[in-house]
């Protein structure tokens, strides 16, 4: 699919002209370039934002972020904790619980695991992960589009009320939003240079050019799908619009895609094995439960267009006119189109709920 560049779009300065110097900068009916922000201090304003972020919010939002995660690690690091019935049927892979779990032996190691460093050091945690997460959302931002609109969308981002609410919490869905963004700044850049036509012109292409960056986004991919099954959904649409320019399709499936997603999935297989003390297959069990069996529907339905007319306004909230707007004029129809692709999936299912998922932040690049 090609992709046409936003008209006023940042590329490379103009030559000068003959007989003359380079063109003034404050010439009429050109608009003033913007200076572009360093990296560094992208991700030291958001390490800075989220930090504060995790320390203010102190609400109760879903049983999950301690259930299926917190109260799970300290079980695995001290020994003693509450499992709920979907532990018990192998329904939920420990890779997410054990980063947590490792933070608290370290803080035990310090002895450090007070009430209060064992309540707000993995909120901690997950607020520098989030702060990555901010990061990649810009650099992809600037990729697809200019610096303009990625300055704007790191804005929209950190205001967001949702992602204040909810992407410090201890969520796997929080985690798995970080990994799909910065999977898919990587598989961006791979994607758009091996096709040669793209959001990026190509000499940008051939600057952002990495050989590994291709692999870095399946890599990442595959851990983003080990820690919730349901990141599959995004990559799919990715991997599917993309499949047909690759030149090298079968050195892409049989090189690239199968070994990178076979090494994942036996290490979290292998480790699940391992914690379980069981031959458990999570994400079999996983799709068993929440989509051939509806099991999810125990906890309550919705109708179908409620992520349309609810669930996803209600996270977007204010923002939500300025992105249709901004969908239209700038004609980036594979954002939207995932955008519209995930939610449609998402709708199939009876159970709905408010989650972080990366539609919400790829709706922001549109402001």
């Amino acid at each position: 699919m090609s992709h046409r560049r936003r008209p006023h779009a940042l590329g490379p300065p103009p030559p000068p002209e003959e007989g003359g110097g380079d063109a003034s900068p404050q010439s009429p009916g050109k608009a003033p370039q913007i200076r572009p922000w360093p990296e560094r201090r992208v991700l030291a304003l958001a390490l800075a934002f989220r930090a504060v972020n995790a320390l203010l919010v102190r609400t109760y939002f879903n049983p999950d972020e301690h259930w299926q995660c917190l109260e799970v690690a300290h079980r695995v690091a001290f020994g003693y904790g509450h499992l709920t019935w979907e532990w018990k049927r192998g329904l939920r892979g420990y890779l997410h619980p054990l980063i947590f779990a490792a933070l608290y032996k370290f803080l035990a190691f310090l002895h450090l695991d007070t009430p209060w460093f064992m309540v707000m050091a993995p909120r901690l945690l997950q607020s520098v992960f989030a702060a990555f997460g901010d990061l990649y959302l810009y650099k992809l931002s600037k990729l697809i589009f200019n610096e303009h609109v990625a300055q704007w969308t790191l804005f929209s981002q950190l205001v967001n009320w949702f992602m204040f609410f909810c992407i410090t919490r201890t969520l796997s869905n929080s985690l798995e939003t970080v990994l799909t963004v910065a999977g898919l700044y990587y598989w961006f850049i791979a994607i758009e240079s091996s096709k040669g036509i793209s959001v990026i012109s190509k000499q940008k292409a051939a600057s952002y050019q990495s050989a590994h960056s291709r692999k870095v986004a399946l890599l990442i991919a595959a851990l983003a799908c080990a820690i919730r099954p349901t990141s599959a959904i995004t990559w799919l649409y990715v991997g599917l619009l993309d499949f047909i320019y690759i030149k090298s399709k079968c050195r892409f499936l049989f090189l690239e895609v199968i070994p990178i997603g076979a090494i994942v999935l036996a290490a979290t297989t292998f480790l699940d094995w391992w914690m379980y003390g069981s031959r458990v297959i999570v994400p079999l069990n996983f799709l068993k439960f929440n989509l051939f069996s509806s099991g999810g529907d125990y906890y309550g339905t919705h109708v179908f267009h409620w992520y349309f007319t609810q669930g996803f306004p209600s996270m977007i909230w204010t923002f939500l006119p300025l992105s249709v707007f901004g969908v239209i004029k700038s004609r980036e129809w594979r954002l939207s189109g995932l955008i519209a692709w995930v939610l449609g999936v998402y709708s199939i299912l009876g159970h709905k709920e408010f989650r972080l998922d990366t539609t919400g932040l790829f709706f922001q690049c549109y402001l």
